[in-house]
């Protein structure tokens, strides 16, 4: 049964992942990888919240770890496409934008599970 609970999280996270992509297609076609970098910080943002109601609070039985953190999260996020958009950058010769985009994802990204946890620590 947790196989099915990933695979299930994972599918609805893929597919997440899919439409911001098409829903964000002029951003994705500007040299700097902008939807990347939105996936990436929304998914920080939702590994806070989820870490919080499920270690933390107990709001949700360690089932949902599977279909959220693994599953949705794992396939939503991936630090393999943000490796590639920065080697991207690299080769295009955009040192100073390659720099940027691993800064910001990096530091955007763990405030963004910063703030998840503590919102979610205020609420619950």
């Amino acid at each position: 049964m947790p196989y099915l609970a990933v695979a299930l999280g994972g599918a609805l996270g893929a597919m997440a992942r899919y439409w911001m992509y098409n829903t964000w297609l002029k951003l994705a076609e500007n040299s700097f990888p902008y939807v990347t970098l939105l996936v990436n910080v929304i998914g920080s943002l939702l590994i806070g919240v989820v870490f919080v109601l499920l270690v933390e609070r107990g709001a949700l039985t360690l089932e949902w770890r599977n279909v959220l953190s693994v599953g949705f999260l794992g396939a939503f996020t991936t630090f393999s496409t943000f490796s590639l958009d920065a080697l991207g950058l690299l080769e295009q010769g955009e040192f100073a934008l390659a720099l940027l985009y691993v800064l910001a994802s990096v530091l955007v990204c763990i405030l963004a599970a910063w703030l998840g946890l503590s919102v979610t620590r205020m609420m619950f």
